[in-house]
């Protein structure tokens, strides 16, 4: 196994056009292709203290990759920006992603695909004895958003507000945006009533007691979207990655076996406790859900048609990466690993 570090300002990382960017952001071989092309080995880029690092670490320790008959190389990303980066200067076969991001980048003439990763989606959070019940609580509270107001969990949140009560969430509820980590901590402090979050760090708060107001997955199928797709997943380029097709799908043999080990074991969940970094049992039994909930069943010509739903959804709400509709949808982005 072979690590890389890399790390960049997600500032730095615009929704699409990263090429020039990435070439002089990161210390790019000469060739990415005579890399790519390097037989049997296959690098995928992870966050060091994401959720893939555990999937990644249990296909390690097992052996599944060498079961298989390929390499599997760990790249540590510094963050989601850096591995988009990694991606397109090809410096990473393989990242964890959005598919609407991989969408933009089909549209922009870079040929990637997209296999689900998990289908686990936040939550808006709040205490075990909040007085709220339903969404429209919300109302005349404080709710951090990991995140912008740009981003898909907010828009989607506001769009099933408006349509269970008839306002704009952003007019009747004082938002704070931040990063993951730091929505987690104000409401732990009980200086904000809510928090809409992304799946870890909801559960590491259910873990400690907390409750769940709505999940986004009630929020998508609110909106009519069902079955849900998985949002998040395996994005690689087909040009970089020329030649190595093999040892892809020898990945998704791996990854599925993987999932399957962390779906019944408890043995491997706790070679993998230190590295969740959760504080208690309570935390880490939660985290263990959360993570076998979204695993994904692979990927069916019904989830591309909520995918399609939910891109339009995106699209009317202005989501930033869509690129104010100039983005098209393209099912070729889909792939059934």
């Amino acid at each position: 196994m072979t690590n890389k570090n890399y790390t960049i300002n997600r500032r730095h990382v615009l929704a699409g056009g990263l090429s020039g960017l990435a070439a002089a952001a990161l210390p790019i071989p000469l060739s990415y292709s005579a890399i790519a092309a390097e037989a049997g080995k296959l690098r995928v880029g992870s966050l060091k203290f994401g959720s893939l690092g555990w999937l990644l670490k249990t296909v390690l320790d097992e052996g599944l990759d060498k079961q298989e008959g390929f390499e599997l190389q760990l790249i540590d990303m510094a963050s989601t920006g850096a591995s988009k980066i990694g991606l397109l200067s090809g410096d990473a076969d393989i990242i964890v992603s959005d598919w609407p991001w991989g969408m933009r980048q089909r549209s922009e003439g870079e040929a990637v695909r997209f296999a689900p990763y998990s289908s686990a989606l936040g939550a808006v959070m709040v205490a075990a004895d909040s007085p709220m019940k339903t969404i429209g609580d919300l109302e005349g509270k404080r709710i951090g958003v990991a995140g912008s107001s740009l981003d898909k969990s907010w828009l989607l949140l506001r769009a099933y507000f408006s349509k269970e009560t008839g306002k704009d969430l952003a007019d009747v509820v004082s938002p704070i945006f931040g990063a993951a980590p730091l929505i987690t901590e104000q409401i732990r402090q009980g200086r904000i009533d809510a928090a809409l979050n992304f799946w870890t760090f909801s559960a590491r708060l259910k873990g400690d007691g907390y409750r769940e107001l709505v999940s986004l997955d009630d929020v998508l199928s609110g909106l009519g979207i069902s079955p849900t797709p998985s949002l998040v997943g395996f994005i690689w380029s087909e040009k970089k990655t020329a030649g190595k097709e093999t040892e892809i799908a020898k990945f998704f043999s791996a990854i599925r076996k993987g999932n399957e080990i962390l779906a019944t074991s408890e043995e491997a969940w706790e070679n993998l406790r230190k590295v969740t970094r959760a504080k208690s049992d309570s935390e880490f039994e939660a985290l263990k859900a959360y993570y076998r909930s979204g695993i994904p069943k692979g990927w069916t010509p019904e989830q591309t048609g909520s995918a399609e739903k939910l891109f339009k959804l995106l699209v009317e709400l202005g989501e930033k990466t869509l690129n104010n509709g100039k983005v098209k949808f393209d099912p070729a982005l889909f792939y059934d690993a």
